[in-house]
């Protein structure tokens, strides 16, 4: 299927390793132009490939996204898509866990979403196909099951999300988000935790994922590439679940 995503300017968040990567990997392999950001120089030069570019940088600094927008801007003249898809967890329970490390999950998980996507938007207004930002949120932004943290800002993405999008739709500029369930990868946690203790692992993926195994990082970033091409052009504000059944959400 051509997704008409050739020469798009592609910018992903958090794109050195895991997810990030495997969205980055699949708009290059649709002949767009990619960026990835992150913080670690040696991880987005081994993630490099060509016809992508490395934005080293932190988002949760302000000065870091407007740094890493305008190069972006300056290199490849506009930007197309947006992936918010960096991200992380901290804390325990909610007793426990100091306000510092809420806010900052707040920063990193959400606010940094926020204003990359405004900055965006101001771009994308100006193209004649608009535009498309994708937001990576969780299933756990709609129930409960990571930690607190992580779940109230993967919530607050998912809401903004739905809000922003419904915002920018006049403008041609299509905000989505997609909610992965459990992914495995190298760089992850389910990785670690499978080397762990496997058969702790093999009876939790048994008893909550319907469809017997993780997820990739090629099945979410597939959704990714669909969700920003013009045969998703009546998706909007949406959500997509993209976790085998994982979810106990049934709306």
């Amino acid at each position: 299927m051509n997704l008409e995503l050739k020469g798009k300017a592609v910018l992903v968040t958090g794109g050195s390793k895991g997810i990030g990567q495997g969205i980055a990997y699949a708009f290059l392999e649709e002949g767009a132009k990619v960026g990835i950001v992150g913080r670690n120089l040696n991880n987005l030069e081994a993630a490099q490939k060509d016809g992508i570019e490395v934005f080293q940088g932190d988002v949760t600094d302000i000065g870091d996204r407007e740094r890493i927008m305008n190069a972006f801007i300056e290199k490849f003249g506009t930007i197309d898509v947006l992936v918010n898809n960096a991200g992380g967890s901290n804390g325990s329970s909610v007793l426990e866990t100091n306000m510092e490390q809420f806010e900052e999950a707040m920063h990193l998980n959400f606010l940094s979403a926020v204003d990359l996507s405004k900055r965006a938007a101001n771009v994308m207004s100006g193209n004649v196909d608009g535009g498309s930002i994708i937001n990576i949120s969780s299933i756990f932004g709609r129930e409960s099951g990571g930690k607190p943290t992580y779940n109230a800002s993967k919530a607050a993405l998912i809401s903004f999300t739905k809000s922003f999008g419904d915002e920018v739709i006049s403008k041609g500029i299509r905000v989505n988000g997609i909610a992965p369930g459990s992914i495995l990868h190298e760089t992850g946690n389910w990785k670690k935790r499978l080397e762990q203790d496997p058969d702790k692992i093999k009876a939790f993926v048994e008893e909550h994922i319907s469809a017997g195994r993780f997820g990739t990082v090629e099945e979410v970033a597939n959704v990714a590439v669909f969700l920003a091409s013009k045969k998703a052009s009546w998706v909007v504000g949406s959500t997509l679940n993209v976790d085998g059944g994982q979810s106990y959400s049934n709306f």
